[in-house]
């Protein structure tokens, strides 16, 4: 099977304290269709600085990323946003506060196509969206809120619904549940799990959780200082206990 990415030698480097410094320190790796990989490691290990070289938000130093065998290294942002979408941390990210939980869908699902002036066609997208969001007690009936008007748990489902609304080559989840509360990061990453699966998306998903480590995803990868000290695969990390993560914090 041929990876949809391959991140070959990647390096970051900062100039930080007087000195040259590595956050990404020769990393490799490839990514499979229907991958779902969860990435671990301490503060500074260099987990979200491999989402932003992914997506362009932070170019490599050195190395090469390719997408589906196109070295797509020095393209920017939006040119990877048609092919990589990403959900953040801060539920704040990734959705315009003062238009509608349909707005917002709408404005998605047009993620990548060319911008001019058009006419919107939301009244004819409602019946798309009602289906969309129609098994989300947190969404359902909301499509004519105001995203500000949303709790944080809302607000984070209509960002990875957004991100999935049209299905990416790749799927980037940036510690997403971590400023939910228990209840509510459970329930959205279930809802994560079973969409990643029913659509058989390919996912790179940022945790500190070693629970959700252990629990979720086909594949393991462990960075620390900027490299890859664990990939762990799908017969290994099924063998895996959270014990058995402590050795690398």
């Amino acid at each position: 099977m041929k990876p949809i990415m391959e991140i070959d030698n990647a390096v970051k480097t900062i100039y930080n304290d007087n000195e040259n410094l590595n956050i990404l320190d020769g990393i490799n790796l490839k990514i499979y269709p229907g991958d779902f990989i969860v990435v671990l490691g301490t503060n500074g290990a260099g987990k979200s600085t491999l989402l932003d070289a992914i997506t362009g938000a932070n170019q490599l130093s050195s190395g090469k990323i390719l997408l589906n065998d196109e070295d797509i290294t020095n393209k920017n942002l939006a040119k990877r946003s048609q092919f990589i979408s990403r959900v953040y941390q801060d539920p704040k990210l990734g959705t315009s506060p003062r238009m509608t939980v349909a707005e917002n869908l709408l404005l998605a699902q047009r993620r990548g196509l060319p911008r001019r002036l058009r006419l919107r066609h939301l009244k004819e997208n409602l019946p798309k969206f009602e289906d969309f969001t129609s098994d989300l007690p947190t969404l359902d009936n909301r499509l004519n809120t105001f995203t500000e008007k949303l709790s944080g748990g809302q607000r984070q489902t209509l960002s990875f619904l957004m991100a999935i609304i049209q299905k990416p080559e790749l799927l980037l989840l940036d510690e997403h549940t971590a400023a939910l509360d228990p209840q509510t990061s459970q329930e959205l990453m279930d809802l994560t799990d079973k969409v990643i699966k029913e659509k058989n998306l390919t996912s790179l998903m940022v945790t500190h959780n070693l629970s959700e480590a252990v629990k979720y995803g086909n594949r393991l990868i462990v960075l620390k200082k900027g490299q890859i000290i664990l990939d762990l695969d799908t017969e290994a990390k099924a063998k895996l206990k959270e014990k058995d993560l402590l050795e690398y914090f």
